[in-house]
């Protein structure tokens, strides 16, 4: 019997074949530790490392430091990378952006490998063919002293993508639909085939990725193709040992997904598995809308916001926050003349961080207010206060809600 592209990853790292309810004790490609780790830490990290040239520290969830303690936590973090030799250590400043962007845009993993980090969306790089999953801080600590831990080998459900997208679709709709149609995948790897994946851009596959985390997903993986070597070859980084599923695979489930068939979606407040519906279907009126997250800062998302509010104004009463997914995605969105575009109808352009995503600055709700955002979350309190309502969408879909002031289909403002 074949394997699917996560066996092989893990059966390639862990020096042996296994099947799901196998545990792999594997060795790991890249290890990032974040902002936040430090500033939670009552105790020094170990100081002994086997392989500091496999590690990195990003700070990216609270930059800069709005508080005392995230201030005191980003001085720990640079006093402990100016101990070791680490692969890289991403400060505020030039090179600076949200984790899973900062993964995408350096290749701090290649395909074929494994990528721990203490951030649940690390599921991320599956769009680069790699094997990513969030980790808690004690498994962290062991990989960062030894380069090696285990998985549980989980099951996989395929999805088969035909046709291509239609205009004021995008990769956030797709996740939406299959998530509110198959509702929850805990326990289960993601994996996408199918001719239809060709059709994905890169941002698109890293935002359906990253958001398999929100089904409870173990790992989410593209196939490497054309277009992940076109990114590869575009930022200068080697191709890895990519992992194509063998035809006789065994899954869990197939299941077929026609992209021209998908229309704009939405999560509806709370959770996302088995909560979501056509955005046509939702009329509500709202506070805040926000762009940004590891999963829809994207160079691709500013652009389709502006074009949606170029020559048009944010709605009376509503506020629209604009987060880069990295300084890299700001400067490009600057010369590109985006940023003009939104200010001018009335957003709030940031810094890159993944500050309002999940609550703590640059756009925090209050109580009883209604956001309708592209970012990962939508559970009581994730973005500020547990009385405040939180509406997911494609980052088009917001831009839209923000004009019309209530929650809107996007193709209604798209030429």
């Amino acid at each position: 019997m074949g394997m699917t592209m996560t066996e092989k990853i893990l059966s390639r790292s862990s020096g042996s074949t296994v099947r799901p309810g196998d545990i792999a004790f594997c060795d790991v490609d890249s290890i990032i530790y974040l902002d936040q780790a430090f500033a939670t830490m009552t105790e020094p990290l170990p100081l002994r490392m086997d392989h500091p040239e496999r590690v990195s520290v990003i700070l990216d969830h609270a930059i800069p430091a709005p508080t005392v303690t995230d201030a005191n936590g980003q001085r720990r973090a640079r006093d402990f990378a100016s101990q070791f030799d680490l692969r890289s250590f991403v400060d505020v400043g030039r090179d600076s952006g949200i984790v899973h962007q900062v993964v995408l845009e350096h290749a701090l993993v290649l395909p074929g490998g494994i990528i721990a980090c203490s951030d649940s969306h690390t599921c991320a790089a599956g769009a680069l063919n790699a094997a990513g999953r969030g980790l808690g801080r004690l498994e962290m600590t062991q990989v960062l002293c030894t380069g090696r831990t285990w998985y549980e080998v989980a099951p996989t459900v395929r999805y088969d993508l035909t046709g291509a997208l239609a205009s004021g679709v995008y990769g956030k709709d797709v996740f939406l639909a299959f998530a509110g149609r198959y509702g929850d995948h805990t326990n289960k790897n993601v994996e996408f085939g199918g001719p239809g994946v060709a059709t994905l851009a890169m941002d698109d596959r890293a935002t359906i990725a990253t958001m398999c985390a929100e089904v409870g997903a173990e790992f989410a993986l593209f196939p490497f193709d054309d277009v992940t070597a076109a990114h590869l070859d575009a930022i200068g980084a080697e191709r890895g040992q990519p992992a194509d599923p063998d035809p006789d695979a065994e899954y869990a489930a197939i299941r077929e997904l026609d992209l021209g068939a998908l229309v704009p979606m939405v999560a509806l407040p709370e959770y996302v598995p088995g909560n979501t519906g056509p955005a046509t279907d939702v009329t509500r009126r709202i506070d805040q809308a926000f762009i940004g997250s590891c999963a829809n800062g994207k160079l691709s998302d500013l652009r389709v916001a502006a074009e949606i509010v170029r020559g048009r104004r944010v709605a009376p009463g509503v506020r629209l926050v604009v987060t880069p997914a990295s300084q890299h995605v700001y400067r490009e969105a600057v010369r590109e003349g985006l940023v003009s575009d939104l200010t001018e109808a009335g957003a709030i352009v940031t810094n890159s961080t993944c500050g309002a995503c999940w609550g703590a600055h640059l756009g925090v709700l209050g109580d009883g207010e209604v956001c309708i955002t592209s970012s990962t979350r939508n559970f009581k309190g994730r973005m500020g206060s547990a009385e405040a309502q939180i509406y997911l969408g494609s980052s088009a879909t917001v831009a839209a809600s923000a004009v019309r002031g209530f929650i809107t289909d996007p193709r209604e403002l798209l030429s």
